[in-house]
């Protein structure tokens, strides 16, 4: 039996009452296996109306309008930010024992050129790197991860004879529609598949889907591949059924939910996906929960069960396996290590937990 225990870390702390769209959006951007996931399924699949709107995918960061609308929010956002430890950067240095140093780098798993492109520094770290880790080695290639994901079928699909329009109203069913016909991918073909894998498709704005289904490589995808060009050692910290099923423990009608909050939150999505990605570029991680606090859509917040075991399982429990099972290699130095930005801050984040180990972390950036 599950037991679900009361947020009491980074996500606690800061998210507060916001719906579950915006909890799992963030998970999203933080999961290599649904990146790679996506990938496989849209080559699959005809993206022609994807493509043909990349150009249209935008968004305004909220941040920027909210200093002049509403000062005094955009104040409290900064102030909870600047409770959350390591906060600010996107690059870190690992030192120990006056072995050669090691990087930690904070990614999304997009393919957004401007995520591509590293903050300062991080190129130098990478090629000066013996060994490379990220999330999963798995992603090196769309075979390869999508046979890993279908030797369990149950992680992405219904195999119950169950399927997603069973589980939404018929006004969600047809916002769903419209939303994946907006994206190129018909309602029928993904109709069987958890409601996890259809929030990507919504979440994700047009552009990302177009870049996947081009077959443009996500920051850590792309790390991973040119550490096996270069000859680098490559270490996976976990599997991808692995990330499956962590989602997957999370209770359906979380996802469920979370689905349906991404619905009809529409356009807004755009805008907060902009604006991730903007605190992102400036290494600003620790904004990012307290930002997503802000515009609250104020729906079906009915307790912390659903906030207790995302954090749970999402978070602590996957920075806790990162930073186990990078400690040997770290052990060695020279290492660049990329895991998702989300993992880095907070008491139990993976700066932290290296530190406990006895390493030295200072930022990289």
């Amino acid at each position: 039996m599950t037991v679900l225990l009361r947020p009491q870390g980074l996500t606690a702390l800061l998210m507060g009452r916001f719906g579950n769209a915006l909890l799992w959006l963030f998970a999203a951007l933080h999961l290599a296996a649904l990146s790679i996931l996506l990938m496989t399924l849209l080559t699959l699949s005809d993206a022609n109306a994807a493509e043909q709107q990349a150009d249209a995918c935008g968004g305004s960061d909220i941040l920027v309008a909210m200093q002049k609308t509403d000062p005094q929010a955009y104040a409290a956002i900064l102030a909870e930010a600047e409770k959350i430890p390591n906060g600010e950067g996107t690059l870190w240095k690992i030192e120990k024992d006056g072995k050669a140093p090691s990087w930690l780098l904070g990614t999304m798993h997009l393919a957004d050129p401007r995520v591509v492109d590293m903050p300062k520094g991080a190129k130098e770290a990478f090629a000066k790197a013996k060994t490379v880790i990220v999330e999963s080695d798995e992603i090196t290639s769309e075979k390869k991860a999508g046979a890993s994901l279908l030797a369990r079928p149950d992680l992405t699909m219904f195999v119950d004879g169950k399927s997603i329009t069973d589980m939404l109203s018929s006004d969600d069913v047809a916002k769903l529609e419209t939303g994946l016909k907006e994206r190129g991918i018909p309602l029928n073909a993904v109709i069987k598949m958890k409601p996890w894998i259809l929030s990507s498709f919504v979440a994700l704005p047009a552009c990302e889907l177009a870049r996947k289904a081009k077959g443009a490589e996500f920051l850590d995808m792309k790390l991973a591949n040119d550490a096996l060009k270069e000859g680098k050692q490559l270490v996976g910290l976990e599997t991808l059924v692995e990330q499956m099923s962590a989602l997957s423990d999370l209770p359906m009608t979380f996802h469920v939910q979370s689905l349906i909050e991404m619905l009809r939150m529409g356009d807004r999505m755009q805008d907060i996906m902009a604006t991730m990605i903007d605190l992102y570029l400036k290494g600003e991680i620790g904004m990012i929960t307290p930002m997503m606090k802000s515009i609250d859509p104020g729906e079906n917040n009915k307790g912390d069960d659903g906030y207790a075991a995302f954090e749970q399982r999402l978070i602590t429990d996957r920075n806790h396996v990162m930073a186990d099972r990078a400690e040997s290699h770290l052990d060695q130095g020279g290492v660049f290590m990329a895991v998702g930005a989300l993992h880095l801050p907070g008491n139990e984040g993976v700066i932290e937990l290296l530190r406990k180990k006895g390493f030295t972390l200072t930022r990289g950036d």
